[in-house]
């Protein structure tokens, strides 16, 4: 069985999830700086990064994961990769060398995720209507 299945990669990609909740959530001041970011985009970074995690845990422990699920979490990191962009588009300028390589390289591998994920959604079988 290969590491990169469905769940495996919902089950990693939520650790990150986590970890990012926890480093942006609990010491802001010292990401924030790191980074060259405002406080308030990490924060709010990290609180997304909770509920998504909570949403990857439950589709991965699903016995049959829904496929609707696994295709809405592809999709949301495809639109963190978007939006990890546009804070480099708007912040550029204030952050660091540090934040900016940061940064892309997160949304690179958000990327990966989003990648592996679809194609575990697209595995799937498709739901039986009733």
């Amino acid at each position: 069985m290969s590491l990169f299945n469905l769940k495996n990669t919902l089950i990693i990609d939520a650790i990150t999830c986590i970890a990012l909740f926890v480093l942006c959530v609990f010491a802001t001041a010292t990401v924030a700086a790191l980074l060259g970011l405002r406080a308030g985009v990490v924060t709010v970074a990290g609180w997304i990064g909770l509920p998504s995690a909570l949403l990857m845990l439950f589709v991965a422990r699903q016995p049959d994961p829904s496929k609707g699920l696994a295709n809405l979490i592809a999709v949301g990191n495809l639109g963190w990769v978007a939006a990890s962009f546009a804070v480099l588009a708007v912040f550029a300028g204030q952050m660091t060398t540090l934040g900016i390589v940061v940064v892309v390289v997160q949304a690179i591998g958000v990327l990966v995720f989003a990648i592996y994920e679809a194609k575990g959604a697209a595995a799937l079988p498709r739901p039986v209507a009733a």
